[in-house]
């Protein structure tokens, strides 16, 4: 057997084929899972060294565990109504057939399943969002685990079929972590200047002003008459660039201007890859405890300290912005209440300062009745009032008639879950879609009675700068 820096002992080979010759015997395809400690490397020149494989990745300064990985090991699907619950309970499956080869890891360590949900079930994906179908996960064949910020792991997923050998599996797992131990070495700065051939070619928006002056007016007609509470409406933003864009380079710069957010990437196939750098959380569970927020209301961050707390606490004050941020709390404690117990609220919002724009946030916290983890608790709140609105179907009906484009999975669950169902999924906000040299950006705003057009296509011009910025694209008026 190969002798390398880092190996297999050779209780694990042994374990390798003892696993193989049951798989046979059992006409069986499993896989294995074998993790080791890894020298620190940033999750995202990790994945820069990697080319046309699928690369998934999820970061946030404020989060315990990063993750990146390459490759897919297995891919789960799901279409029509019941899409999170066939996600559950395809991946608890998939959990039951992995078996770790580590005798004593962390519990935080192993096998990750990484992927995301359409914003609506009946949307058809095409065009940019042709790989993006209503569900899809990807378990990555290898795989970076960072917890607290200091602790790394590599985990390798291998499939293993009746007819593989495993001195074979033995052997190209060894040579994937030699590989990796040698590219790590390699010191390769993260790219954070844009030059000109990266800056785009052309900038179009798929909406004009007077569109979206319509289309608010009428909204907040439906509003005053009593159809509904809110609505969000969204449009969207056409960039060509010059080369092909690559998603390591645009999330290397939203990491310096957004470490607080959570960032991250799913490229299900290579050259289509759906990113971003998102302030907000849809959910995380550590079973049984639950974590949320709503978040909703904004306003600009001042250039100066003084002006910065000014908007601050204007935002705070401004009825018509803590009426759309209650109606998101209110409808978050509603769909919590019957799975969720010990429900506890903030009394009153916080702000949440990001780089160019601050929101009123509710943290929100409580246990959970059910074992089955943090996929139905996703399903009971997507889409929150923060993305779609009160009631639900109306507002979903309201955006399917009148926005022009496709969200795909821009406003939609996006995150990550482990063998037990603990996971955490952010709202996909703050996002792009990009095909090799063509990319979509899509902003939105809460639309209440008293919403003014002008004022919230100026707050979508707020939203867009995150990412049109990190492209290398002015943002326009």
């Amino acid at each position: 057997m190969l002798q390398t820096a880092v190996s297999l002992p050779i209780e694990m080979a042994d374990k390798l084929e003892l696993l193989a010759t049951a798989a046979v015997n059992q006409r069986k395809h499993l896989f294995i899972s074998y993790s080791l400690r890894w020298p620190s490397i940033p999750m995202l020149k990790f994945l820069s060294q990697v080319e046309n494989a699928p690369r998934v990745y999820w970061e946030s300064d404020n989060l315990s565990v990063s993750l990146a990985g390459y490759d897919a090991a297995a891919m789960l699907y799901a279409d029509g109504p019941d899409r999170f619950e066939s996600i559950r309970k395809q991946s608890w499956k998939l959990f039951r057939n992995i078996i770790c080869l580590n005798d004593s890891t962390p519990d935080t360590v192993g096998p990750r399943l990484f992927g995301g949900f359409a914003f609506q079930v009946e949307d058809k994906p095409q065009a940019l969002w042709s790989a993006f179908p209503a569900a899809r996960f990807m378990l990555p064949r290898v795989q970076l685990i960072r917890l607290n910020h200091e602790e790394t792991w590599l985990t390798i997923n291998q499939a293993i079929s009746p007819k593989d050998n495993p001195q074979e599996i033995a052997w190209r797992m060894h040579e994937e972590i030699r590989r990796l131990l040698v590219l790590h070495d390699l010191d390769e700065p993260e790219p954070l200047v844009i030059t000109p051939s990266q800056a785009p070619r052309s900038v179009e928006d798929l909406m004009v002003f007077e569109t979206w002056e319509r289309l608010v007016s009428e909204a907040t007609c439906r509003i005053r008459r009593g159809d509904l509470d809110k609505v969000v409406l969204a449009r969207a933003r056409r960039m060509q660039s010059r080369q092909t864009v690559n998603p390591i380079d645009t999330l290397s710069r939203l990491k310096q201007s957004y470490p607080g957010c959570y960032r991250f990437l799913f490229e299900p196939v290579p050259g289509h890859a759906f990113y971003g750098a998102t302030p907000e959380l849809l959910a995380e569970v550590s079973k049984p405890q639950l974590r949320t927020a709503a978040v909703a209301g904004s306003i600009r961050r001042g250039k100066t300290n003084e002006e910065d707390t000014a908007l601050g606490q204007e935002l705070m004050a401004n009825p018509k912005e803590r009426l759309e941020h209650s109606l998101v709390v209110d409808v978050l404690e509603e769909n919590l209440r019957p799975i969720v117990t010990r429900l506890k609220i903030a009394p009153q919002p916080s702000l949440l300062k990001l780089s160019n724009i601050q929101h009123l946030k509710t943290p929100i916290t409580g246990k959970l009745k059910s074992t089955k983890g943090i996929l139905p608790v996703i399903e009971a709140l997507h889409p929150t009032p923060a993305l779609g609105g009160r009631p639900r179907d109306v507002a979903l009906s309201i955006i399917n008639e009148a926005e022009p484009i496709s969200r795909g999975w821009y406003g939609s669950p996006i995150g990550w879950l482990d063998p037990q169902q603990n996971g955490v999924f952010a709202v996909a906000i703050r996002s792009a879609v990009t095909v090799n040299q063509e990319t979509l950006l899509y902003a939105g705003a809460g639309i209440v009675a008293d919403s003014i057009p002008d004022k919230e296509w100026r707050e979508t011009q707020l939203k867009f700068k995150p990412l049109s910025d990190a492209l290398g694209g002015a943002n326009k008026a």
